[in-house]
């Protein structure tokens, strides 16, 4: 019976072996940035708390989806500026419709600092290539 049971397990992880293909063609996607149009942040943050901050996205075509947030402490200013990009995903296929839809995510934030926050929502860059933000400032209480 043992024999049965590591024959019939032999032939299984061959098979499943040699069904899988090694030759992938690579991803059928690539990651790039969605243009922030809006964003809704609170008033005034109070300093401990977790906020929900929503925010509108640009989707050119109906090949882009929403993947995720990247928000960054800025290595340059205060520590209470904070770089907020988001990165979509865009399939590669032979015909993307051009949409030009405006889609909402949102993000966690957790406020660790007392002194006002500066949020600057990359928006998309101007006509010589440079990054463009939408910036708020919201105070701490």
């Amino acid at each position: 019976m043992k024999r049965l049971f590591y024959l019939v397990s032999s032939v299984a992880v061959a098979f499943a072996i040699g069904s899988c293909s090694l030759d992938d063609d690579g991803a059928n996607f690539h990651y790039t940035p969605l243009q922030i149009v809006n964003a809704q942040v609170p008033d005034t943050f109070e300093f401990g708390r977790v906020y929900t901050i929503n925010v509108d996205l640009l989707r050119l075509n109906d090949c882009m989806l929403a993947d995720r947030f990247e928000v960054k402490p800025s290595t340059t200013d205060s520590t209470n500026v904070r770089t907020v990009s988001h990165i979509g995903i865009e399939l590669e296929k032979d015909a993307c419709a051009e949409i030009a839809q405006e889609i909402r995510d949102s993000f966690q934030f957790e406020v660790i600092y007392t002194d006002p926050y500066v949020f600057k929502f990359y928006s998309g860059d101007d006509t010589n290539g440079n990054p463009e933000f939408i910036e708020l400032i919201v105070p701490v209480k």
